[in-house]
């Protein structure tokens, strides 16, 4: 039985907490509740609880505060964070202090139950996991060959010998196992390289820091490593879906002492972290891979962030799929030789993604646009283990907002435009800085739109302004002036020049012959 913690001011939430499901079947036990969040904090630093179900707006600490701090002293339980309003900031925070999930009040049931069930899993399959790992820390040669590998120890000679094969050369490989396959397949490596390896003559392997590592002690054993890299990925690829297909390996240098053996590893350690950066279809990397993508400077920013939104929310809108793929592909290009922490560039691929659906939201409220919750675009991203995925997670779901705001009567070039115009008025919105996102030069645009609409581009947008800034005198209180800038007319004189053009009458005139309140 788990132990949990629920944290909330509120009482009655606390309460409603404890009667929602039935805590036991689920596999644990309330084991105390908090009411602010000095008090959360001394629970879970005592008692250690392995679930906190926490308000993340609490008197004294914030929930946020509460977990950064508690981490900060060793916690490593599971917290589920609760609040009654959504914000796509906190759950970002959230998410980074590697909160378990982020869930609006009221809370659902079957949400809760299903995430509660996943986080006992989780702990079952952790419990499992130390007590496989305390076996084989029992095995001296286990422990001796991963401090030889980690340079934790010297090399002693006669521990080597004992061990046996250890003349050299040496060459660190690891291999780690990712979705696209049968992940619970397991390979016998010897098999693989088709070498017999008896009594571990030719390579050594174990786990080391929750990566499979495989010491290559001979020429012959590096030699046929060579030769499978070979048919893996030119000769005999592996099939798409297979358990095959799931294995990803990385090779640091071959080196010819014991005592230099940690070099080699900790260069594939290093290409293996990088893995994230790697090709669809793309099984290997190496010291000697022209892919191997070292890192070289930090690229993130806010003006990257700012100008890739603004320039995918404008094709989004113009539906101009092939610019809009040349951004992404752009962009993670950008990324690839870029030494900012994987945590930050997923963080800032979250930003991204967030900022464009929060613009296209305000601007189609009323299209219908459905599209994933705050936090689950977070943990999407997150879970995601390369780059490309997460490029063609992004074309998904622009894709699926292109066709939430299309208008499927459009058959011409000219309906694009003006489903635009309708949604960007408000903006600095002329001929020649949206041509280009219907692939026109702006003269060409002009005579198109002239010739279709009976009018140029100018005074269509200055009609199309001047219709919703006489709904809104009509039917909001807002100044002029405030009026003038919703509109899209920066100069307050210039709106009123416009204004009167158009209808005749003042703003204000207009606004008093209408109203009826």
């Amino acid at each position: 039985m788990y132990e949990l913690l629920i944290a909330d001011d509120e009482s009655i939430i606390r309460e409603g907490l404890k009667s929602l499901l039935s805590w036991e079947e689920l596999g644990f036990h309330i084991a105390g509740e908090a009411a602010g969040g000095e008090q959360t904090l001394d629970f879970m630093l005592r008692c250690h609880p392995d679930v906190v179900l926490m308000d993340i707006n609490m008197p004294g600490l914030s929930g946020l505060e509460v977990l950064k701090r508690a981490k900060e002293k060793g916690f490593t339980g599971n917290v589920i964070f609760l609040s009654g309003y959504s914000d796509f900031k906190y759950a970002q925070e959230a998410i980074r202090l590697e909160a378990v999930d982020y869930l609006t009040k009221p809370v659902d049931e079957e949400e809760l139950g299903e995430l509660l069930a996943m986080i006992r899993t989780r702990l079952d399959e952790q419990e499992a996991s130390r007590t496989q790992n305390a076996l084989f820390r029992e095995k001296a040669r286990d422990a001796i060959l991963r401090d030889l590998i980690l340079g934790e120890t010297e090399s002693d000679p006669e521990v080597l010998e004992e061990l046996g094969g250890f003349t050299g050369p040496f060459q660190i490989v690891l291999t780690e196992k990712f979705g696209g396959g049968d992940t619970e397949s397991s390979y016998d490596f010897a098999e693989l390289l088709r070498v017999t390896n008896q009594e571990n003559r030719d390579f050594e392997t174990l786990l080391i820091e929750e990566k499979d590592c495989i010491l290559l002690k001979t020429a012959s054993a590096q030699a046929k490593f060579r030769s499978f890299l070979d048919r893996f990925e030119l000769e005999e690829p592996p099939q798409s879906g297979s358990p095959l297909d799931s294995l990803f390996f990385a090779y640091g240098p071959v080196v010819h002492r014991p005592q230099e053996i940690p070099d080699s590893y900790r260069d594939a350690r290093l290409l293996l972290s990088r893995r994230f950066f790697c090709d669809q279809g793309q099984h290997t990397v190496g010291y000697d891979s022209p892919e191997a993508y070292n890192p070289t400077v930090p690229v993130l920013s806010k003006s990257l962030l700012e100008s890739t939104a603004e320039a995918l929310l404008q094709y989004i809108q113009a539906f101009n799929r092939n610019e809009m793929a040349q951004t992404l592909h752009q962009l993670q290009r950008s990324l690839y030789p870029s030494s900012d922490s994987l945590e930050d560039i997923r963080l800032f691929l979250s930003d991204l993604f967030l900022c464009i659906k929060e613009e296209m939201s305000r601007r189609y409220r009323d299209s219908g646009l459905t599209l994933p919750g705050n936090a689950e675009i977070i943990r999407t991203i997150h879970e995601k283990n390369y780059l490309y995925e997460i490029i063609l997670f992004f074309s998904e779901q622009f894709e699926i907002m292109m066709s939430s705001i299309g208008n499927s009567s459009r058959d011409s070039i000219l309906g694009d435009v003006l489903h635009y115009i309708d949604h960007n008025y408000a903006g600095n919105i002329t001929l020649e800085n949206i041509a280009p996102l219907f692939g026109y030069n702006s003269s060409y645009l002009g005579k198109i739109f002239s010739r279709k609409m009976g009018e140029n581009f100018n005074t269509y947008v200055d009609k199309l302004r001047i219709s919703r800034a006489r709904e809104m005198l009509l039917q909001e209180d807002l100044k002029v002036y405030a009026i003038a800038e919703a509109v899209g007319y920066r100069n307050v004189d210039y709106f009123h020049i416009k204004f009167k053009k158009y209808v005749g009458m003042s703003p204000a005139e207009y606004r008093k012959a209408n109203r009826t309140v």
